[in-house]
């Protein structure tokens, strides 16, 4: 970040608190003069946040194995991702991290890389009472096959515990929750194991039926082939290969057929088209009662999918304007939310991408077109060059505005050869939300974290420890994890909404939700998607402000049904249950 290297190397003498008024004035000014405008008087000054990593302190002791080769093969670059969810419905959240696996060097074409170490192993870790985590993952029974990548967590068979997908390179997993701590790899059963280098997967109504489908995203046409890229040689050196040199490869749509098997219908349905995923994630974003499906693409035209309502889909990334920069470039595109971020009650959509190339922010204009606001609300000075992986919108500070978290890392291990400004290893970003109107940097202020140079990938959010403010998980490629708790001093008011489904799916993913208070509405969909490989919390967190009392909750269940609740108490986690009408 700009604004944290000069103020690492030329304010090391400055006390703590001067430091933090300099790195405000620095970082605000900045973004006005790159960026044209500033932001309106009206708006307050950005509340820094306070993220503490509580890892060792907590018990979680996790490192991603890579496995890296001299072959240097792409998949050693991309990372594993994390879930946050309660399997046991105790009512704490837990942690799963999936793993890689062993690599040989050279690794024979067609091969799935082996879990023949415990080092490799996906991992559970259990939340205890006390606020610390045990790992259980062999008494859970899930650690893992083959080269893991993504987690997605959903109740498929509404039988009231979360059950886990986990992607991999060549075969996925699904794993049956059996209720007790233990899970049981159902996935031939189910028909899912998938094929090819599977990434992200998100779990979707796709048809209103009740049941929750899946999709997976799939990176491209890629094997352990020998290809050399970089300047190989006796003076120069070997790299990692640009996706451009393989084949895009179409996402998977397994349709949950309701008697535990599904049917792969990607083709039926007309999604799929060829594309080279990472990201995924759902909303609404036309608000006709079906949820739609954002794909991150990397290096080619980012894919919309519009559900027609009918079981099929429309590819409409370029025709709404979500498919390319502002300038009809493609980006690297890696890490996906799609929520409202200014509170007019449509999801718009983030998108983070390589250095050089700015983090994509595209406004939904409530016509089924999108606009590029990149430059806009300031993400172009602050993004321009930093690499973005997993990204959420989070109200970190509890103000009623959807902040922005995102995770950072280069791809390519020796882009400082390449590219001086560049790091391979980065700070993570932590960006204020202005009201909707623009992004501010308050990283330089938001704790140490904030300061460290990490090869992040994955990023998950949700309450770890139930205070009401909204904590991170993060993943880094070949290195280790890090709990996040937020620490941020404010005095504003937060709800926590747990929605269990009855006729809609049981988790309630897709279901619309706006909260109203005396300061305005806010809105949200119930997804355990979005980021890069990562499963969050599906339990809704709303800031509320200085407003003392809540107006109206406002749910439109995937079924089609309406609930609303009047003056509810803020400060609390509440459970709401479908009603049958």
């Amino acid at each position: 970040m700009q604004t944290q290297f000069f103020s690492q190397r030329a304010l090391t003498k400055v006390s703590g608190a001067m430091l933090s008024r300099i790195a405000v004035l620095v970082g605000i000014g900045l973004a006005l003069v790159l960026e044209g405008h500033g932001v309106s008087d009206t708006q307050s000054s950005p509340l820094p946040g306070h993220f503490v990593d509580v890892t060792e302190k907590l018990g979680i002791h996790f490192r991603q194995q890579a496995s890296p080769t001299s072959k240097k093969y792409l998949l050693e670059t991309m990372g594993s991702g994390v879930a946050l969810f309660d399997y046991d419905n105790d009512g704490r959240l837990d942690i799963f991290f999936a793993n890689g696996a062993r690599l040989d060097d050279p690794t024979p074409k067609g091969s799935i890389p082996r879990k023949d170490s415990p080092k490799y192993w996906n991992r559970l870790y259990h939340q205890k009472p006390d606020g610390t985590f045990e790992d259980v993952t062999e008494h859970a029974g899930l650690t893992g096959f083959g080269y893991s990548t993504g987690v997605a967590v959903g109740d498929y068979d509404n039988d009231g515990f979360e059950d886990l997908y986990v992607a991999g390179y060549g075969r996925s997993t699904l794993y049956h929750n059996n209720g007790d701590g233990t899970f049981t790899d159902v996935t031939a059963a189910a028909g899912v194991a998938g094929s090819g280098w599977m990434t992200s997967a998100a779990w979707v109504d796709f048809d209103n039926d009740g049941r929750l489908d899946l999709v997976v995203a799939r990176y491209m046409q890629w094997d352990f082939d020998d290809i050399l890229c970089g300047r190989p040689g006796k003076d120069g050196f070997r790299s990692y290969c640009h996706p451009d040199l393989f084949k895009p490869e179409s996402v998977l749509l397994f349709h949950n057929d309701g008697n535990g098997k599904f049917t792969e219908v990607s083709h039926q349905a007309g999604i799929d088209k060829p594309g080279k995923g990472l990201g995924l994630a759902i909303a609404d974003y036309d608000r006709d009662g079906f949820m739609d499906i954002l794909l991150a693409n990397d290096s080619m035209p980012e894919y919309l999918f519009h559900n027609r309502g009918n079981g099929t889909f429309e590819e409409v990334g370029l025709p709404s304007g979500a498919g390319l920069d502002s300038n009809g470039n493609t980006f690297a595109g890696m890490g996906v939310d799609f929520a409202d971020y200014n509170n007019d009650g449509w999801p718009d959509i983030v998108i983070t991408t390589l250095a050089h190339q700015r983090y994509a922010l595209y406004d939904n204009l409530k016509d089924g077109t999108f606009d590029y606001s990149t430059s806009e609300t300031g993400l172009r000075a602050i993004s321009m060059l930093h690499s973005g992986w997993g990204v959420r919108f989070i109200d970190y500070d509890n103000d009623g505005w959807k902040d922005l978290f995102i995770v950072q890392s280069h791809v390519i291990d020796t882009i400082e050869m390449y590219d001086p400004n560049v790091r391979y290893r980065e700070p993570p970003l932590l960006l204020h939300n202005q009201q909707g109107k623009k992004f501010v940097d308050v990283s330089a202020l938001s704790g140490d974290v904030f300061r460290q140079e990490w090869a992040a990938r994955g990023l998950a959010i949700g309450d770890i420890n139930n205070d009401g403010k909204i904590d991170a998980v993060v993943t880094s490629n070949d290195g280790p994890a890090w709990v996040l708790l937020n620490e941020t001093e404010t005095a504003n008011h937060w709800i926590t909404l747990n929605l269990v489904g009855v006729k809609s799916n049981r988790d309630a993913i897709g279901a619309q939700v706006k909260v109203s208070t005396a300061a305005g509405d806010q809105f949200a969909t119930v997804t355990t998607s979005s980021s890069y490989q990562s499963s969050s919390d599906k339990r809704l967190h709303f800031g509320l402000g200085t407003a003392e009392s809540i107006r109206e909750i406002d749910i439109r269940w995937p079924s089609g049904i309406r609930q609303v609740l009047h003056d509810q108490k803020p400060d609390q986690i509440v459970t709401i249950t479908e009603p049958l009408k």
